[in-house]
């Protein structure tokens, strides 16, 4: 299976966050991805595909936003990482601003993915690894891995959040359904649910989004990811969740994954797509599933077992001592 990581990736690198009402330090840390890179086998870095595939999916005003935001933040006389304060939770409409500090709020869905001087470069160059992975499964290859870093499934289409700039399954997504693919589907297997990728592709019938997660009752994103969520207009239908309690182990998780594999089968893609998260470990500091090691394995089997070409991203994961591994094993059944 070919690797695909950059060095880049790890420049983002916050100093803390606004987690759960409480400032701690950064979990989303640039370790995470060193520790990947250091288990899963020699990586390659991606050729660049440009700004293209990016702006297939997020809107450009976002787009301008990212890149100017930490410039802006300095010329207001601001020091640290930028964040937001205020949202607009209702009549959120288009509109030019004078402060950065309002388009934090307009741009964002919450208060724990602080912009940094190299979020921009880091963010480009992760999107960049989840085209060439899709790119190298186009061309003939029967599996690809994109080791993201930061994650990107809770990113939509103009807004941040949940340690997300860019949406990096869905750019790869569209760039397969640009190259000429008619219908793909993703499948999210992070702890927490990938309300952006369902966002972007809610209204849209080339591509199924079947998501197993948390109960956002009792779990981040909370307001999206409820089992009655099914898309609309040509997408009706083709969003399916999987919620699961806090204490889920494999037995029931594997219930819920057949459900989910027996619905992408019967939708014929012709790429598969999973958002990966190892935050479903049992000793994950910020998550509450009870998945073992070995368990990743039968996952990633399970998975595997439909036979399609697949693109693997990379979304969660925070115990640093077990991340590697758990990678490993999942990647291994492709």
């Amino acid at each position: 299976m070919q690797i695909f990581f950059d060095d880049r990736q790890c420049l983002h690198n916050p100093a803390r966050e606004l987690h759960n009402g409480d400032w701690t330090d950064y979990y989303e840390s640039a370790d995470r991805a060193r520790k990947i890179a250091g288990t899963v086998g020699a990586a390659t870095a991606p050729a660049d595909f440009g700004e293209g595939p990016i702006a297939a999916v997020h809107a450009p005003e976002y787009l301008h936003f990212l890149k100017t935001a930490m410039t802006r933040w300095r010329e207001a006389g601001r020091s640290g990482d930028a964040i937001g304060y205020v949202w607009p939770i209702v009549r959120r409409r288009a509109l030019e601003f004078g402060r950065i500090d309002a388009e934090l709020g307009q741009y964002s869905m919450d208060a724990s993915t602080p912009i940094s001087d190299s979020t921009w470069e880091a963010a480009y160059w992760n999107a960049q690894c989840a085209v060439a992975a899709a790119h190298t499964v186009l061309s003939g290859e029967k599996s690809a891995f994109a080791l993201c870093r930061p994650p990107g499934h809770h990113a939509g289409r103009d807004y941040l959040g949940g340690y997300c700039y860019l949406n990096n399954v869905a750019i790869a997504a569209q760039h397969a359904l640009d190259q000429g693919r008619s219908r793909v589907a993703i499948l999210d297997v992070d702890y927490h649910h990938g309300n952006g990728t369902q966002d972007i592709f809610w209204r849209r019938g080339n591509v199924l989004f079947a998501s197993l997660h948390a109960d956002p009752r009792t779990d981040f994103p909370f307001y999206w990811g409820h089992a009655d969520e099914r898309g609309e207009g040509d997408g009706a239908g083709a969003t399916l969740n999987y919620p699961l309690p806090r204490g889920t182990t494999i037995e029931p998780y594997r219930s819920a994954l057949s459900q989910a594999l027996k619905k992408i089968e019967a939708s014929a893609p012709e790429l598969l797509l999973v958002s990966f998260g190892a935050d479903t470990f049992a000793l994950d500091p910020i998550s509450h599933f009870e998945l073992q090691r070995e368990d990743y394995a039968v996952i990633g089997r399970d998975i595997a077992a439909l036979g399609l070409p697949s693109v693997i991203v990379m979304e969660g994961g925070y115990d640093l001592d077990a991340l590697g591994d758990n990678t490993t094993e999942f990647l291994g059944a492709f």
